[in-house]
């Protein structure tokens, strides 16, 4: 049964925090994790952009110059793409980037992060977030109790918006409630904070 490091606000440690195995100790697949990212981050492109071929640029129908005794290279229009002001050749067009990816994959890719995150004593959870009000200033004071951490992400199960402000102005960090999870910002995050109702979300929704 896998343990990590539980504490209070004041970054003091409480005790041992047990962790689902079928979640927090499973195997790590790399290729699933790899796939889930890509498509992720494909799935955030817009797909918005777009180009003028030669065909879509206004104007160019008449012929500039004859064809032969000229001296001149052959022109057909002015908005050939090798002309000022002329069309885009092979420019982008709108297109759907989403990739899809199998629920199974998806689950096998999130416990292998978690399992990472774990193993590497990068996973913290602390007993409770004791904000009455937002204050950056109390919120780095307890990241540095932890030791360096540069990017953390702060997993909730519920809303908190002195958590999540106190956070807002903390270089890197990120607060994410336990229901919006993902590969992506567990493996671009150096330490995983949450709390213990978050980690029993998790177990109870990815456990075997």
């Amino acid at each position: 049964m896998p343990v990590v490091r539980q504490v209070n606000f004041n970054g003091d440690e409480i005790g041992e925090f047990e962790l689902c195995g079928s979640v927090f100790d499973a195997p790590v697949h790399a290729a699933a994790m790899h796939q889930v990212v890509v498509a992720q981050l494909a799935n955030k492109r817009v797909g918005a952009h777009n180009t003028k071929d030669r065909g879509d640029v206004r104007g160019g129908g008449r012929k500039p110059w004859r064809q032969k005794h000229t001296g001149r290279a052959r022109a057909g229009s002015t908005r050939s793409p090798i002309w000022v002001g002329g069309g885009v050749a092979h420019g982008p067009h709108p297109r759907d980037y989403r990739q899809k990816v199998n629920k199974k994959v998806r689950r096998l890719a999130l416990r292998s992060a978690l399992t990472l995150k774990a193993r590497k004593n990068d996973m913290v959870v602390v007993e409770s977030f004791k904000l009455d009000a937002p204050k950056t200033k109390d919120m780095i004071s307890f990241l540095n109790k932890l030791g360096e951490v540069k990017k953390p992400l702060f997993l909730m199960h519920e809303s908190n918006g002195a958590v999540i402000k106190s956070a807002s102005n903390i270089p890197g960090a990120l607060v994410l409630h336990v229901d919006s999870i993902n590969v992506y910002d567990i493996l671009n995050h150096t330490r995983l904070i949450a709390t213990p109702e978050a980690v029993r979300r998790i177990e109870e929704v990815f456990g075997a």
